[in-house]
Formats: C-alpha cells, sequence, structure tokens
C-alpha cells in the first residue's frame, strides 16, 4: 500500500496510488491561479481519507508557490468551507 502523493505536472493533476488504484485531484493552473476541476477516488478505496489528504496537499502546494486557488470541484470547495486556515487562498 503506497501513501504517497505525487504532483503529475505534465498532467495537471495530483496522483495517489493505493492498492494499484490511482486516485486523482485535477487541477488547471493559469496565473498563478489554482483551478481544482475533479477530485476522483474510485469506490474501491473510498472511505480513506485519500480526497482529503490529496485536497490538503494541493492547498498546501499552492500556498508554497504563491498561487490563489479557485475550488471549482464540490469536494474541494466543501474541504475548504470545513478548514477555514486555507481561506486565505481563495482566487
Amino acid at each position: 500500500m503506497s501513501r504517497c502523493i505525487e504532483r503529475n505536472i505534465a498532467k495537471q493533476r495530483f496522483e495517489w496510488t493505493e492498492d494499484s488504484i490511482l486516485s486523482v485531484l485535477d487541477y488547471e493552473l493559469h496565473n498563478g491561479v489554482m483551478t481544482i476541476t475533479h477530485t476522483g477516488v474510485p469506490e474501491a478505496v473510498g472511505g480513506r481519507g485519500i480526497a482529503a489528504d490529496m485536497t490538503r496537499y494541493a492547498l498546501d502546494t499552492a500556498r508554497t508557490e504563491g498561487w490563489r486557488v479557485r475550488p471549482q470541484c464540490s469536494y474541494a470547495a466543501a474541504y475548504i468551507r470545513r478548514h477555514k486556515e486555507y481561506a486565505d487562498l481563495i482566487a
């Protein structure tokens, strides 16, 4: 079981492989704004906190890089609402 999140710059997404199953958080980056477009965790590995971990990692990356964030994905938007420490990143 791998619990490592990787940023795939070429595909503009963060990737997590668990039990050989790929989960992703897709984004678009334009002019210093990361738009989170989709968070996908297959049902077979759901309920393990993967989406939350990927979202946190993406938001931490945005903070480190000095990007603003537009949470177009409903999961990412809800995550930010629940974790007010990321509210300052909203574009």
